[in-house]
């Protein structure tokens, strides 16, 4: 049977040494109570120390929340995770090669744990082939410091794997919403399920211990068998916290339409205004099908929705990493939510999903491509931000679009008489000779057979096997001035259309898919 203790009394369970696997997407499912002690036991008292973490989503505020609380040098030895962006303090140990780092991607990690729970030989996928966490590229390390030989390429059947290899864990740090005197957790005030069942599973089948935050306890039998998401039987330590450290996110200490106790009408979206970004959304719209499965990035892939509601388009059922599966997703602090979602599943199966083919269309942001159609959202300037689910959902989509403007740094443009008129051009390419760092590999896509479109507001590329192929262009785009001047390789330009009209119009297109 768990045993209730405070924050104080649970941390002091953690050995110094201790491999550490945390659940949470962004702010909502952090164990931040816990997390915050962690860090105060570390300041006053010296442990625990020398400990690694692994984690699967984003976990973090940008600031001082969520994994923020391990970036103090001398707490942290070595952090294995899918995105960094929201832990800054933690980054930046790893790009100081103060720690040992490793960038896996987001739904792998997930599943990972699911594994490793089973105690099989860790997981084999073709999930990072061809990017930046194949062992022939960087094999996901992120500094010097980090051995190589985490994640290997194996070959079954005379096909090529990537094999990542488990590791013993020895305490879990998960969150529900109540626990009853026996340590069963429901989850049913949080965003999801996320991955907490999966660590809690895979840290008791090697020996450690759980340690759940929750913010309600109730008595011993009174909870409903079926809403049950976290057996007491895999439950070490129950800790209960303050509403101030156990937000739903970031955002929102409850939002009852991200958990499905109240479905809410949904306003009437504004239309967006004539600019760049409606440009690159209405031509990702025109891609569109019947009751498509859709994954949008943040950002500019976020316009497509308001582009459909305009246009009266609402057969596309969207999906976000956190495992909701339609609604309208959140963006910001409490992305990984969605209001009035019609199923949330756990994170591991979600990625099941994604990895399967069940996404039909993906649309993502545009970072930076090269002139072999690969794309880099990972690590800028020697900043790593990390792959999050990015790699998971680009290499298992049956279509994917890059979207994003074709310059950055100060663009401005303008639409006139029905064509686009560039006032002030950016500061910096986005199309370069060689991207950074393979966080999508444009040859990967080519030996499947992947379509692929990289859409701007004044050129559309598509991803062939002899490279990048310009295919439209905006009216009033010039392709010597205005297009091949900005980029450093020339793509293959041979049958270029104009864009259609429509796009550049104030007024509905009379979209149907």
């Amino acid at each position: 049977m768990a045993k209730f203790v405070t924050a104080e009394e649970a941390v002091s369970k953690i050995p110094n040494g201790a491999t550490i696997a945390t659940s949470g997407f962004v702010g909502a499912i952090v164990p931040e109570h816990i997390l915050k002690e962690i860090q105060n036991s570390f300041l006053t008292k010296g442990k625990p120390n020398d400990v690694t973490v692994v984690f699967a989503a984003g976990q973090g505020d940008g600031k001082e929340g969520g994994l923020n609380h391990f970036g103090e040098e001398g707490l942290l030895s070595c952090i294995i995770g899918g995105h960094y962006n929201l832990s800054p303090r933690v980054g930046k140990l790893a790009m100081e090669n103060k720690i040992e780092a490793y960038n896996f991607p987001q739904g792998t990690i997930s599943q990972w744990f699911r594994d490793i729970a089973g105690r099989r030989p860790g997981t084999i996928t073709k999930v990072g082939l061809g990017t930046f966490v194949d062992p022939r590229v960087e094999g996901g390390r992120l500094n010097e410091k980090s051995p190589e030989g985490r994640v290997e390429v194996i070959t079954l059947d005379g096909e090529e794997w990537l094999w990542y290899k488990p590791c013993k864990l020895d305490v879990a740090l998960i969150r529900g919403t109540t626990a009853d005197e026996d340590g069963n957790i429901l989850m049913d005030e949080e965003i999801g399920t996320g991955e907490a069942l999966a660590i809690a599973e895979a840290v008791k089948a090697c020996g450690g211990i759980v340690i759940v935050q929750v913010k309600k306890i109730a008595q011993r039998n009174t909870l409903d068998p079926k809403n049950v998401r976290v057996p007491g039987v895999v439950v070490d330590y129950v800790v209960q916290s303050p509403i101030e450290d156990h937000r739903m996110t970031w955002d929102y200490e409850f939002n009852p339409a991200f958990n499905g106790d109240l479905r809410v009408p949904l306003n009437s979206i504004s239309p967006l205004p004539l600019n760049n970004r409606k440009i690159i959304a209405r031509r990702c719209a025109m891609e569109l099908i019947p009751d498509a499965v859709v994954n949008l990035g943040i950002g500019m892939p976020e316009g497509v929705s308001a582009i459909a509601a305009e246009e009266g388009i609402d057969s596309m059922v969207l999906t976000t990493e956190a495992g909701t599966i339609g609604g309208v997703p959140a963006g910001g602090s409490s992305f990984g939510a969605a209001t009035n979602a019609q199923a949330i599943l756990d994170q591991p199966y979600q990625f099941d999903f994604y990895d399967g083919g069940g996404i039909d269309l993906a649309i993502l942001g545009l970072a930076e491509a090269d002139e072999k159609g690969n794309i880099n959202v990972s690590k800028f300037n020697g900043r790593v931000a990390g792959c999050g689910g990015f790699i998971n959902i680009t290499q298992n989509a049956k279509k994917l679009i890059y979207c994003g403007t074709f310059t950055a740094g100060g663009l401005k443009e303008e639409v006139a008489d029905g064509k686009l008129v560039i006032s002030v051009e950016g500061k910096n390419k986005k199309f370069l000779a060689h991207v950074e760092q393979v966080t999508f590999s444009g040859e990967y896509a080519n030996s499947i057979g992947q379509p692929v479109l990289y859409i701007t507001e004044r050129a559309v590329f598509k991803l062939t096997p002899e490279g990048l192929e310009l295919i439209e262009v905006a009216p009033g785009i010039d392709i010597d001035k205005d297009i091949l001047a900005y980029m450093d390789f020339k793509p293959i330009v041979k049958d270029v259309k104009l864009m259609d009209a429509r796009i550049f119009e104030d007024k509905p297109m009379g979209l149907t898919v």
